[in-house]
């Protein structure tokens, strides 16, 4: 991996927080299976040093002008947050959990170097493919070393299907009549030891090469295109299968695309939802019209204290609706608000950053419509929001600007 000019440092604090955030959970399932059994403390611990480290190092760099975004946004979670703990009488700071994870690595990713963000993503990249290959060549030593089923078990108290004798953990496992390229006999989950958050992985490496291509390495490119296409041949995802296939087009279509087309993308989204489930009313299977109308359903049942998020408490009936989640959780104007931050957010002047800015659009609400909220997931959303925070400052990096700024400072006057 190279850069032109002058060889950029690897910024180790960057690096370290975002690492831990892809591969804390392996490390903590190979602790709980090899060595001693784990709680859910340990997990919370791990999460909580990368968010507070993140903020540190955020504070450390000066808060400026252009960081206001951000803290509007985690204030305005903030604010959402008491209002929903207040009237429901029930702690509920998932929402705010999910948008400060999006401020912590977004902000760090924004005084991120080429160099680091490559190196990050190449690190990050190999230990999925490794695990990957691991599960596919011998499932039982995959197990050996992870046991997914018992740490989710011990950490998360998912109790372990009677029927599940693999050690897995029991969601992987699918079921009869599942889309499946038949390359295993269980859905796929690598380092994340579960299979929605390598599926979302999937689609944040191929946000990566849409931003990146052009300045890869060969085996930069071979090692994600490789990541890629096994998710896809042993994960049996069809939202990413579907993202990817458009991704391929988007690429020579996105920069082409004025970046406010984004805030049409949602609303299009859920109208070919209603679209779909009027054309099949009755599709209620795990396929991707039955997931849509699964969406679709519960949005029509809505009303007005669910809009308002007064009935927090039915928010765990939702986890398969990201849309509908989102509204139980922070009303309807917290989804607003956070439709208008991933659509303006992200920059959009030059062709990586339209292609960046479209495709995450693309990923975060096509997965909405099909899925729960696991694109928040620290495992995904911090490789994928560290990206975004670098691509905004892309054309004008900060960490170049603070060099130069330390370079003149240094210089003898005379």
């Amino acid at each position: 991996m190279h850069s032109s000019g002058e060889k950029q440092r690897i910024d180790y604090p960057i690096l370290a927080i975002t690492l831990l955030s892809v591969l804390y959970n392996c490390i903590l399932a190979y602790i709980n299976h090899n060595i001693m059994h784990l709680t859910v403390t340990p997990v919370v611990l791990c999460e909580s040093t990368a968010m507070l480290l993140s903020v540190a190092y955020i504070l450390k760099k000066g808060i400026y002008e252009e960081d206001l975004p951000l803290f509007l946004y985690l204030l305005f979670t903030l604010i959402m947050t008491i209002y929903v703990t207040v009237l429901n009488h029930i702690t509920f700071i998932d929402q705010f959990r999910n948008v400060l994870i999006v401020f912590c690595f977004a902000g760090i990713g924004g005084w991120a170097n080429e160099r680091t963000m490559r190196l990050a993503f190449f690190i990050g990249c190999l230990c999925v493919f490794a695990g990957l290959v691991c599960e596919v060549v011998s499932t039982p030593f995959y197990v050996s070393l992870f046991g997914p089923g018992e740490y989710f078990e011990n950490t998360r108290g998912i109790k372990q299907a009677s029927f599940n004798n693999t050690g897995l953990f029991a969601n992987a496992l699918g079921f009869e009549g599942r889309f499946s390229f038949g390359l295993i006999n269980h859905r796929s989950s690598s380092i994340f030891l579960e299979q929605v958050s390598l599926a979302n992985f999937c689609g944040v490496i191929v946000i990566y090469l849409l931003s990146f291509w052009p300045k890869l390495g060969f085996i930069e490119k071979a090692l994600c295109i490789a990541t890629i296409v096994l998710i896809l041949l042993t994960n049996d995802t069809r939202t990413m299968l579907i993202f990817s296939f458009i991704s391929i087009f988007g690429y020579f279509l996105f920069p082409k695309i004025p970046k406010a087309f984004d805030l049409v993308l949602m609303p299009m989204l859920i109208l070919v939802g209603f679209f779909v489930h009027y054309m099949k009313p009755n599709e209620t299977g795990d396929n991707f019209t039955g997931r849509i109308g699964l969406t679709i359903t519960k949005m029509l049942d809505l009303d007005v204290n669910a809009v308002l998020g007064l009935e927090v408490s039915r928010i765990t009936e939702f986890a398969d609706s990201g849309y509908v989640y989102l509204i139980y959780g922070s009303t309807i104007f917290g989804l607003i608000m956070f439709w208008l931050f991933i659509c303006l957010f992200p920059a959009g002047e030059s062709p990586a950053q339209r292609r960046c800015a479209h495709s995450l659009s693309l990923f975060i609400f096509l997965n909405m419509m099909i899925g729960g909220t696991a694109i928040f997931s620290m495992k995904i959303a911090g490789l994928l929001w560290l990206l975004v925070g670098y691509m905004r400052f892309s054309e004008n990096p900060r960490s170049t600007q603070e060099h130069l700024e330390d370079v003149a400072s240094s210089k003898v006057p005379g």
